[in-house]
């Protein structure tokens, strides 16, 4: 699973970058995450507002930071979970 986290360094942005962290490390998916801060690399990935998750190509959240327990649900989704990130 390839997770981007996209934002230019600020503290919106690094928050966002060490939740999605904390949610590759407790759900124990295979991940790798990457940080990207370059404007022309977001502008080609159609990221307008920051900061932004992307995994495995599909834009998750722009604009807000979203909590571990979020990402954690994108994971489940992805890895092969309910339709509801395990809240059935």
């Amino acid at each position: 699973m390839e997770i981007k986290v996209f934002g230019p360094g600020c503290k919106r942005c690094t928050q966002t970058e060490e939740n999605v962290k904390a949610a590759v490390a407790e759900s124990g998916v295979d991940a790798t995450v990457t940080k990207i801060s370059d404007m022309v690399e977001m502008a080609k990935s159609g990221i307008m507002a920051t900061p932004a998750v992307m995994i495995d190509g599909v834009v998750k959240s722009t604009g807000a930071v979203p909590s571990v327990e979020d990402v954690k649900s994108w994971l489940g989704k992805q890895s092969g979970g309910c339709c509801c990130g395990g809240e059935c």
